[in-house]
């Protein structure tokens, strides 16, 4: 998924524009790489698994950072 069916996907499940998600996942993505740039907190978010999950063979989950997260990660 890529981030415009990502967009598409919340704006349809959170009943508000494109734009209006668009907005929300992007200050996500800000608010994310401000407290990764710090480097002493860590980002829980309710409802993602915290605990090991079984995953059927054949299935994975990925979860990749973006270019932003990795500089914030960087401390740049």
């Amino acid at each position: 998924m890529n981030r415009s069916e990502l967009v598409a996907a919340l704006a349809d499940r959170a009943e508000v524009t494109r734009k209006d998600a668009d907005a929300v996942l992007a200050a996500f993505a800000d608010v994310v790489g401000d407290i990764v740039s710090k480097g002493d907190e860590k980002v829980t978010i309710p409802g993602f698994p915290g605990e090991p999950i079984n995953i059927p063979a054949g299935y994975s989950v990925k979860v990749s950072a973006g270019s932003k997260l990795k500089e914030s990660a960087k401390g740049k």
